[in-house]
């Protein structure tokens, strides 16, 4: 019949039609996906105070790292300090001289394919998670445990940015690790579902947008990660899936009010994944990403002392966090 014909044939084209349009619209969007906003990192030189060392991992790459240690008395714990993208373990006193002025030794590394540590053949890291970087920490947090003068001390991970993202995975399948706190952190699916409207404003008109049905934009973000993971050779590791198993552990999030990166309704999400056992996350009023030491600098030094101090092993007499340095200058990536 005649009208079967047609109806068929609108149909195929349509399917055509929807096809064309979202390979454009994954080859414009990849881009923004892959290479993300700049970051401001904060700048720090080699600090004298730090013990270099070497970590060899469980697929056979070297990684640098360093380790600042009170050798005038007993520290409480070690906290290893995960890095953001770009990053590098000079960055680690940016946000943890506070911790190390309360007693803590920091441990800080750096990633593979980033700062000093071996570069992966074919592997181009993302400010998205991938397997490479709990391997990494895994690598760290075995480290700590065997170093002799680290020897039975209560450890934490702390993490900023992709790093954050990174340590709350590694929490969750290490148990070894007593608490891990987070500030900017976020999961690929999680930031990609505030991200996709903005990317996809960039490279089609708002009109086109405001027609496109919701579930044409989550086909549009399943095609997205799907063809940079092709690209890339290596899958995302999907952080969401790891939060509930922190359910039950001990957890802290920070956001920045001000952060139009990872926006603290992505804090808030995650914590929702986590679960109510998990203490409220902490939004930095006017702060940007990553800025919270630099917009509050007292109130984050004593919010990171009181957290990490209450790891089983690491209380210590309450004490006044050190006098501040002045915030660190930060210079754009």
């Amino acid at each position: 019949m005649l009208w079967v014909t047609i109806l068929g044939s609108t149909v195929v084209g349509l399917i055509v039609l929807e096809l064309v349009f979202q390979a454009i619209l994954v080859r414009l969007i990849v881009p923004w996906f892959e290479n993300g906003p700049p970051f401001q990192v904060p700048y720090s030189d080699e600090d004298p105070r730090a013990d270099r060392f070497e970590i060899d991992t469980a697929d056979g790459l070297q990684l640098q790292g360093t380790l600042y240690h009170h050798h005038d008395r007993p520290p409480r714990g070690v906290i290893i300090f995960c890095h953001e993208f770009t990053g590098s373990q000079w960055t680690a006193m940016a946000y943890c001289e506070g911790l190390f002025a309360a007693g803590f030794d920091i441990l800080a590394f750096d990633f593979r394919n980033h700062g000093s540590s071996d570069g992966q053949p074919g592997y181009v890291p993302l400010h998205w998670l991938s397997d490479h970087e709990m391997t990494d920490i895994q690598a760290a947090i075995d480290y700590a445990a065997a170093r002799p003068e680290l020897a039975g001390l209560p450890i934490g991970l702390y993490g900023v940015s992709r790093g954050a993202g990174a340590a709350l995975v590694a929490a969750a399948q290490n148990p070894a690790v007593e608490a891990v706190a987070s500030d900017g952190g976020y999961g690929t699916n999680t930031l990609m579902q505030f991200h996709t409207p903005r990317w996809a404003l960039l490279v089609v008109p708002a009109w086109v947008y405001n027609l496109i049905p919701w579930w044409h934009s989550l086909l549009t973000l399943a095609l997205v990660r799907w063809w940079s993971q092709k690209r890339r050779g290596v899958p995302f590791t999907p952080v969401e899936r790891w939060l509930p198993r922190l359910a039950t552990r001990e957890v802290l999030l920070i956001s920045g009010g001000s952060d139009n990166y990872v926006v603290p309704e992505v804090t808030r999400k995650l914590h929702s994944l986590i679960g109510d056992r998990c203490q409220e996350p902490w939004i930095v009023p006017r702060a940007k990403h990553n800025r919270g030491r630099t917009a509050a600098p007292v109130e984050y030094d004593q919010r990171l002392v009181d957290f990490f101090g209450a790891m089983p092993g690491a209380e210590e007499t309450a004490s006044e966090v050190a006098t501040l340095q002045e915030p660190t200058p930060v210079v754009v990536d």
